[in-house]
């Protein structure tokens, strides 16, 4: 069972567990996830996929009543979302992960649980390992909400393997990009391929020398599976990223030189983008040595490699249908 798995990385979970044999049942309330990106998982019989909340007790635990494995991803995605929902944002996220945790506490199923590089705050001493302190903000800046929340997901989850010895993995996800990916909530890559195509301005927030790391959804899915198929990731959390560092800066000038734009780079303050307050981070880079040292795991795709799908996917979306074109 996949939660969320109708969303961006939980679409190529369900698609990568399928090609291995698996049996995938996915639950989504649509609300930004897509059913497109359930196209391909769609054409296997053993795909189901069932449209509701993981607020919804009653279907929660039906679902994992007839699954052996959960990986709980549903959740509130992207900075701006979270900044303009805050409230919701957190029902969804503590909520829904007390649900879903207690059902598969209640038919002893393993549970994967996708937490954040948001877990570590305004940390920007790098590479993160897992044992990193985190560093917070004024708590009445809704971004540590979201931090704050993700963490109460991880203590649940330790809480319920240390005390009722349910299997449980955790899991820290930075920045996972590539194609179906939207641009709608915040996420950098998509909305900034997307202005450079169109030869609008890229909106870069802060001084764009703020530094991350983007990781292939390819690699993160191939790390998902390694973990969950090795007994000694249970009562563990792990880091998932790229090493690959770039300021947001240099992000968008090799955006634009990749899509021959005639496009040029707008800063934009923070409090004009989110709102008087709000607060971010100077590096983010992770440590991703105990992933490493467990499952072999190395990632295969460069940033160039993200570039070029992130491009190729905004240009197929943007190209008019053959079907809507008039004869």
């Amino acid at each position: 069972m996949v939660t969320g798995g109708a969303g961006f990385i939980g679409s190529y979970l369900a698609n990568a567990l399928l090609t291995r044999g698996d049996t995938v049942v996915v639950l989504d309330n649509l609300q930004t996830g897509r059913l497109a990106n359930l196209e391909e998982a769609s054409a296997s019989p053993r795909f189901h996929f069932v449209h509701g909340s993981v607020l919804d007790e009653l279907v929660v635990d039906e679902l994992v009543h007839q699954c052996d494995v959960v990986v709980h991803m549903a959740a509130a995605v992207g900075v701006r979302l979270v900044v303009e929902q805050p409230l919701k944002s957190l029902t969804t996220n503590i909520r829904g992960s007390q649900v879903v945790v207690e059902a598969a506490h209640r038919y002893r199923r393993k549970i994967l649980m996708t937490s954040t590089s948001e877990i570590y705050g305004k940390n920007s001493l790098g590479p993160l390992r897992e044992t990193a302190d985190r560093i917070l903000g004024d708590p009445s800046i809704v971004r540590w909400g979201y931090s704050t929340a993700k963490a109460v997901d991880e203590i649940l989850a330790n809480c319920y393997h240390r005390e009722r010895g349910l299997p449980t993995i955790v899991v820290r996800l930075f920045n996972t990009v590539g194609a179906r990916q939207s641009p709608a909530y915040g996420m950098v890559i998509p909305r900034l391929v997307q202005q450079a195509l169109r030869d609008e301005p890229l909106t870069v927030y802060g001084d764009g020398r703020q530094t991350r790391c983007f990781a292939h959804v390819l690699d993160v899915v191939d790390a998902l599976l390694r973990l969950l198929d090795d007994d000694a990731a249970v009562g563990q959390t792990f880091n998932i990223g790229s090493s690959e560092e770039i300021s947001i800066g240099r992000l968008a000038e090799a955006i634009i030189a990749r899509c021959e734009s005639r496009s040029r780079i707008e800063l934009i303050p923070y409090e004009e983008a989110y709102g008087a307050g709000f607060e971010d981070m100077q590096r983010r880079v992770p440590d991703t040595t105990k992933l490493r040292a467990l499952t072999g795991w190395q990632p295969r795709y460069t940033l160039a490699d993200v570039l070029n799908d992130a491009i190729t996917e905004a240009r197929r979306e943007a190209a008019p249908r053959a079907d809507l074109v008039s004869p």
